[in-house]
């Protein structure tokens, strides 16, 4: 299967969930056109209290829709736009990408992955256990977080259902993505 775009979302509050829309737009060196999260500096509430001046590492978040299948067998129905996801994706393990893969995103848009998603306390508001099923161990003890990926963008675009995802690359050594 290639690697698509299942859904686009993006709100205008800071608020957990956000809601599909037919397209997003994504602005250079900013994120989605209409996020809350859009701009050059941090926008995700706890850490502009820390230092509102650091870049913002976390403009767009792309789930795989794969997540949501292993959580609907543990009992967790979940839509898209449910985990705050701008870019919900099918067909591309996202979480074992390394830092810096560039994604090119229907015609236009690319995005360089920055990191992965730290889910916090927000999720299991959302639904009550939902925090330990994104998260895992894996056989070394390291700990997994499977609640998606983080990224900014490099070149803009419109992206909706169904646009293509290409996968690049950065140069060897890879580097695993770690929080952020």
């Amino acid at each position: 299967m290639n690697a698509r775009v299942v859904s686009v979302s993006r709100d205008a509050a800071h608020r957990f969930s956000k809601p599909v829309v037919p397209a997003i737009t994504l602005l250079a060196s900013l994120g989605v056109e209409g996020d809350a999260h859009c701009g050059a500096t941090v926008r995700h509430r706890s850490r502009v209290t820390q230092n509102p001046d650091q870049p913002n590492l976390r403009q767009v978040h792309l789930i795989p829709a794969e997540l949501f299948a292993e959580l609907r067998g543990r009992g967790f129905d979940l839509a898209p736009g449910d985990l705050g996801e701008n870019i919900l994706s099918e067909g591309l393990d996202l979480l074992s990408l390394p830092a810096g893969t560039e994604l090119l995103i229907g015609p236009q848009a690319r995005v360089r992955l920055t990191g992965l998603r730290n889910p916090c306390s927000q999720i299991d508001a959302f639904r009550r256990g939902l925090l330990g099923a994104v998260l895992a161990r894996a056989p070394d003890g390291q700990l997994v977080r499977k609640a998606g990926v983080m990224g900014v963008v490099l070149d803009g675009g419109v992206v909706s259902a169904g646009d293509a995802i290409e996968v690049r690359l950065p140069p060897l050594p890879h580097t695993r993505l770690d929080r952020v």
